[in-house]
């Protein structure tokens, strides 16, 4: 009989992944605040306090971010190989000095006799009041730094394979997780396997447009690709996965083939990730391919998000927002989008599930 395939949530891909990586290699280091917490940060390193000893493979720290960064990155030149955590992508602005201006460019300034193996894992995400300092998506940020590749999970299976894959690379690797993919399941093989850093991942074919994301906004596009079916619109659905390096060749072939393209940043669109992606794909097209290849995006109200679920519904953009705009890049308008009532999956706007009770 042929085996069954396994489904898994996203945080439990996390976990296999760091798992077999720290089996594989004593090197391997889990390092954050919380690490070894009894709900394990949001489940992605529950329970393996118990199968490596803490002070060996596993090191709960205190609130001191940039201290913890440095040394992490000069156990990494050392030899090791850290990851650390942050409940919050906030937390690590507090340590921006020492991914960027130490951890980034050390290969650099040693003139490639040295490398500093270090991933940084960094949870993104909104909701259950987190409000203006807690709700922030900031890829941009670590995008822009030379030195250091900037990937964003979306789906359990390719989630452990890029991880693995960060814990193997020579040089810094900064992974961006949304937690309200945390309990998102999926086909993930048990065995040992890596994913390319470089390459992105077309999750639908289509022929009329081409939906471009990542991280949770992957979700709202696939959901918003099925919907477009009732409309007669076949959507290619891509996942960016590697922020940088960017893998424009994937982008590219697919704008070529469908001639309309929608965007759909995590965060704000102000010099930001769509800004990127559309002006690299607009340098690599000819003369005449920019006369009738159509490109737009939409991304999240440029503004500090609110506490109050009331204003901060009106922040974000999903299905509807990805329908209404891919309707308007087909010249569709004509078309009724009342019925997008009728897809509605009553989630709160700040909550992915109804199990969903708080940040930790």
């Amino acid at each position: 009989m042929p085996n069954k395939k396994r489904f898994i949530s996203l945080a439990s891909a996390i976990k296999e992944a760091q798992l077999l990586a720290m089996k594989k290699d004593k090197n391997v280091l889990l390092i954050g605040l919380g690490v070894d917490d009894p709900k394990g940060i949001f489940g992605t390193t529950k329970g393996l306090n118990k199968i490596f000893k803490k002070g060996d493979q596993i090191f709960d720290f205190p609130t001191a971010e940039n201290a913890m960064t440095g040394i992490a990155i000069g156990a990494s030149i050392s030899g090791k190989k850290p990851i650390i955590v942050h409940q919050r992508v906030e937390f690590s602005l507090l340590s921006v000095e020492q991914i960027i201006n130490q951890a980034a460019k050390w290969f650099f300034m040693s003139g490639g006799t040295s490398n500093s193996p270090l991933v940084i894992r960094l949870i993104i995400g909104r909701g259950w009041g987190q409000g203006p300092q807690h709700s922030q998506s900031l890829e941009t940020i670590f995008s822009h730094i030379p030195g250091l590749k900037v990937i964003s999970l979306s789906t359990p299976k390719s989630a452990k394979g890029l991880i693995l894959s960060s814990i193997k690379d020579k040089n810094p690797v900064i992974i961006f997780e949304h937690r309200w993919l945390h309990d998102i399941k999926g086909h993930v093989p048990k065995k040992y396997y890596t994913t390319p850093l470089d390459k992105a991942q077309i999750l639908k074919k289509g022929t009329d447009i081409t939906l471009i994301s990542s991280s949770y906004m992957i979700i709202e596009c696939l959901r918003s690709a099925s919907i477009l079916k009732d409309f007669s619109i076949n959507a290619e659905v891509i996942d960016i996965r590697s922020l940088r390096p960017l893998d424009i060749n994937t982008l590219i072939k697919s704008v070529r083939k469908t001639k309309n393209t929608l965007i759909v940043d995590n965060g704000w669109m102000s010099y930001g990730i769509s800004s990127e992606i559309m002006a690299r794909i607009f340098e690599n097209l000819t003369k005449k391919e920019k006369e009738f290849i159509s490109m737009s995006r939409i991304g999240p109200l440029e503004s500090s998000v609110p506490s109050t679920r009331e204003l901060a519904k009106y922040c974000y953009k999903d299905y509807k927002d990805i329908v209404k705009s891919v309707l308007k890049i087909l010249k569709k308008n004509n078309l009724k989008t009342s019925t997008l009532k009728k897809y509605s999956n009553n989630v709160p706007s700040d909550q992915p599930n109804k199990n969903f009770l708080g940040p930790f």
